[in-house]
């Protein structure tokens, strides 16, 4: 009889959902396949102490299913903290569709996955994420009305990625005064990694204030559209870590800081819009603190997306959308003055802000 043995690798991974380090004491979980679409997602609902959680759906060809669960275990924590530090009244959740999104996503596809959401009854309500649409939202309403971020004609307010794209210029601006003295970008080197619609915001808004912007993305013709409209300078070296700029803005996937590269960082301010870009944020959090780099917690600076969708549930205005978006330079500036007051990481200190909202919440619910 021949008996398979597992390595240590395999044997950790055979550990089901609740052995994976990214749990962290998620509520809820789901799996979600359907063979005649082709659909196979996984939705996170990671805390609902707040509110219902509320995050976006990322279709991405990833390599593997583990690797589609680490990211949605990731993403619906981080949008737990990225809630509770906005002060918005809602939990943390995400969900991710395997596959291309520009070759296997169809509208059928999308009506299943809205189906699925719509089981859950509320406790997740969805949005748009990387390699999603307005368009693709509003087939999902079609279904469920448990969606944000849908078109504008059909009453909701459209695109978050604009907003996404403010919020994270407002943290570039706190964290600059912070580090520079001055929150004015007039010359400042900002070397933008991902320029996908929240980046290419990011592009305008930075080049507006009179930054010079260079720009690295894995489309060669997205770096030369976004060349020819805004005149930024596309980076054409290998090693993008090791450029020499005073802000790097990471704005694609996360974990781009991680062990190989933390130590090649030759910025001054990391501040972006990709979420989770500490691959490790204890250990990564204290080499960039110890190296005298500003880091500005991605779910704080990059929680305009998230207030521009709420808006759909709270009905309030765009100027209220601006206002509270706008609001983030103060946060991300009180957060960085706390982590140097306190000795502690600018992630520690956002985390620890946002985890004490939910455990008050929490204990004024059983009084």
């Amino acid at each position: 009889m021949q008996v398979d043995v597992l390595n240590a690798k395999e044997l950790k991974k055979a550990a089901p959902v609740f052995g994976q380090l990214s749990f962290d004491n998620h509520e809820q979980v789901v799996f979600c396949n359907d063979k005649d679409t082709g659909l196979k997602a996984i939705i996170g609902i990671h805390n609902t102490v707040l509110g219902p959680a509320l995050g976006g759906t990322r279709m991405w060809n990833y390599t593997s299913e583990w690797e589609a669960l680490n990211d949605v275990l990731r993403l619906s924590r981080g949008m737990t903290f990225k809630s509770a530090i906005t002060g918005l009244n809602l939990g943390g959740g995400k969900a991710v569709i395997m596959g291309d999104a520009k070759t296997q996503k169809t509208p059928e596809l999308m009506r299943r996955f809205g189906e699925y959401v719509n089981s859950l009854s509320g406790k997740y309500i969805t949005a748009e994420d990387v390699g999603m649409e307005t368009s693709d939202m509003d087939i999902v309403r079609d279904v469920t009305p448990y969606v944000a971020g849908i078109s504008e004609e059909r009453g909701g307010t459209g695109n978050p990625s604009p907003v996404t794209a403010y919020g994270v210029f407002m943290g570039i601006k706190a964290a600059a005064k912070y580090k520079f003295g001055t929150d004015e970008l007039e010359d400042r080197t900002v070397l933008v990694q991902g320029i996908g619609h929240v980046g290419e915001a990011l592009v305008e808004y930075l080049t507006n204030d009179g930054a010079k912007v260079y720009i690295t993305d894995i489309s060669e013709e997205r770096l030369q559209e976004v060349r020819n409209k805004y005149g930024a300078i596309i980076f054409d070296e290998a090693d993008i870590y090791s450029a020499q700029v005073d802000i790097y803005a990471p704005c694609a996937l996360g974990a781009t800081i991680d062990d190989e590269t933390v130590n090649r960082l030759n910025c001054k301010v990391v501040a972006g819009a990709a979420n989770n870009q500490l691959a490790d944020e204890v250990r990564h959090g204290q080499i960039l603190r110890e190296r005298g780099i500003v880091y500005a917690p991605d779910f704080l600076i990059n929680a305009g997306g998230i207030i521009n969708v709420y808006a759909e549930l709270e009905k309030y205005s765009k100027q209220e959308i601006i206002s509270k978006t706008e609001n983030i330079y103060n946060t991300t500036l009180q957060i960085l003055e706390t982590a140097a007051k306190e000795d502690m990481t600018t992630h520690f200190a956002a985390l620890k802000i946002a985890k004490q909202r939910i455990d008050d919440r929490k204990k004024s619910s059983l009084k």
